[in-house]
Formats: structure tokens, C-alpha cells, sequence
């Protein structure tokens, strides 16, 4: 993950219900208590070293994603609440204030209630950020691990999934599919027409997937010399969703992105490849006779390491494509 922090949109959304949420009231709110004290906590802790600092960071991007998930309806009004003119992923804001921000420009849409649990999450969510970016101000690289990137288990995230999906070598199961602009495109096509393809899975709220998509860009434009393209694939948009399309397009715009998005059918092989993603965001690289190249890329790709590992399949695929 980079050092400098990138605000983006929630990070959870649509979770499948919790066995806490079958809980007594009373339970909840001990929970709840419990919770706070546990974020309390991890606030005040000041780590020694690199290693200590590594293990607070991963705790509190947990604790961030369970407030997060834990009212994902009311999380998720506050998402579609946002005003589509605002930089909703903006380097350097502090992503508490962002939603803070929202909450505040949505809050005729909300009990009061609701109201206090959003701000009281977003003031913790807040807390939160500022204690990750001086953590990794202080302890540079404590933010990612040296071998994967940051990443969002696809059950929390309400996605089914088999927990067999990223495999390494064979086919990359075809497809005829549409681009979010409403373009037809086929996978034959798609891949016979690039030495190489790097297909990125992502959804839209998905907090390390956006944050990654500004170096896929770069990316893009690296290979369009080398007679290569980035596709993504963001799986909220499968079967032609148009509430999906549209705010897909909407984040992609944000950030630059040119490079081609697609979705194809959830019941196509393409699609239950999708389905059983386990963790996103994920890539593969795909050679031109639409082979998949060595093993996935899992969890983003902003590290040094996933980055190393990327290019070294990228090379793999073009020696592929040309020999």
C-alpha cells in the first residue's frame, strides 16, 4: 500500500448479515462498548519498531472495516448519497473527513439515530487514518507486507465465492461481453489483438482496488508500447447492471482511467471464473492465445513487491506471444 494514504470510497459494502446481527440488543450494544474500547486502545499504543508497527497497522485497517460493516445499509446510503461532483478519491484527505462530509450534506435522509451511529463511526474512521499515516510516517513500509498487497476478502464483501478461483496456467475462459461503454467485445478479440493482457478484477467499493487504479493507468500506458493493454473487470457490473456501470464509470473517470473496462455474463464461464474470486483486488496476465501466465496477482499492486512479480509475468507473456 502507498505511504501517502488515498481517500476513496467505502471500503465495504453489501456484507452478508453476521451471526452478531442475530444478536440480543443487549449483546450488540456490549459489543459495541467493547469495540470502542478495543479502537481506544490501539489509538494509544506506540509501537517500538517496524515489526510492532506492522502488526497495529493490519489491526486497525481491520477495526476500520468492521465499523464499516458492521450498519453496511446505512454505509451504503451514505455511498449513494455522494455528490457525484466531489472528488469522492482524493490524495492526502483524511477519509473519516470525507464521509464526515457526506454524512453531513445527506443527513435529511437519515434518523437521528442513524445519523449518530454514521458520525460516530466517521470520527472513528478518522482516528483511525490519522493514526495509519503516522504510523507509516514514522515506520515506512509498515503498511504492506513484503510479499501481497492490501486487499478485501470477497465474502465480507457479500460476493459468493468458492475459494478456488485464482488458479494459475490454463485457458482464460472466454467470453462475449460488452465494454461500460456499451461496447461489444469478445475475449478472442480482446487478447489476439495484445502480445499481452493484464486483467484486474475489482469492484467499486472496494478500498485497495480503487486506490490501485491510478498505477494500473500508468501501467496501461507502459504496455501500449510494448504492444500490450490493462482490461478491469469490475464484478459489481456483470449482466449489464446500469446503476453499476454508472458509478463505475464514475470512479474510473476520477482517476484517469482510459484503459478498457468490461462485464459479461455472471452465468458465462467468465462469470463463474468471477464468482469465485476470493479476494480482491486480483489480476492475471494473459498472453496473447489468451493463456493465463503464472499464478494471480492477489491484493493490489502498489507494493515493490507485487510490482517486481507483475513485470517479471508481463516479460513472461510477451516472450509467449512471440515465440
Amino acid at each position: 500500500m502507498k505511504l501517502t494514504k488515498i481517500a476513496v470510497v467505502l471500503v465495504v459494502s453489501l456484507l452478508a448479515f453476521s451471526l452478531a446481527a442475530c444478536s440480543a440488543p443487549n449483546d450488540s450494544e456490549a459489543d459495541s462498548a467493547s469495540g470502542n474500547t478495543d479502537i481506544a486502545a490501539l489509538l494509544a499504543t506506540q509501537p517500538k519498531n517496524t515489526e510492532e508497527a506492522t502488526e497495529l497497522h493490519q489491526k486497525l485497517m481491520q477495526k476500520e472495516n468492521e465499523i464499516l460493516s458492521g450498519d453496511s445499509k446505512l454505509w451504503e446510503k451514505v455511498f449513494l448519497a455522494a455528490n457525484k461532483d466531489m472528488p469522492m478519491i482524493e490524495d492526502g484527505k483524511n477519509y473519516g473527513d470525507f464521509l464526515l462530509d457526506t454524512i453531513e450534506g445527506a443527513k435529511d435522509q437519515f434518523s437521528a439515530e442513524e445519523l449518530k451511529t454514521l458520525k460516530t463511526g466517521a470520527q472513528q474512521v478518522k482516528e483511525i487514518e490519522d493514526k495509519l499515516a503516522a504510523l507509516e510516517k514514522d515506520f515506512p513500509g509498515c503498511g504492506s507486507s513484503p510479499s501481497s498487497g492490501e486487499s478485501v476478502d470477497a465474502s465480507s464483501a457479500g460476493m459468493p465465492n468458492s475459494a478456488g478461483a485464482a488458479t494459475s496456467a490454463g485457458k482464460f475462459p472466454s467470453f462475449q461481453g460488452k465494454d461500460l461503454d456499451g461496447n461489444e467485445v469478445t475475449s478472442d478479440k480482446l487478447f489476439s489483438g495484445s502480445k499481452v493482457t493484464v486483467v484486474n478484477f475489482w469492484f467499486t467499493t472496494c478500498k485497495p482496488c480503487v486506490g490501485e487504479l491510478g498505477d494500473l493507468e500508468a501501467l496501461n500506458k507502459e504496455l501500449a508500447g510494448k504492444g500490450g493493454q490493462v482490461v478491469g473487470v469490475n464484478s459489481f457490473t456483470l449482466d449489464g447492471d446500469a446503476t453499476a456501470i454508472s458509478e463505475a464509470k464514475d470512479i474510473l473517470a476520477k482517476k484517469g482511467v482510459t484503459y478498457k473496462n468490461v462485464w459479461f455474463a455472471s452465468s458465462s464461464e467468465a462469470g463463474k471464473f468471477t464468482s469465485e474470486m476470493f479476494s480482491y483486488p486480483t489480476t492475471y496476465v494473459v498472453d496473447k492465445n489468451g493463456n493465463i501466465v503464472g499464478d494471480p496477482i492477489v491484493g493490489a499492486i502498489t507494493s515493490p513487491e507485487q510490482q517486481k512479480t507483475l513485470s517479471k509475468l508481463i516479460d513472461q507473456a510477451i516472450a509467449n506471444s512471440e515465440g
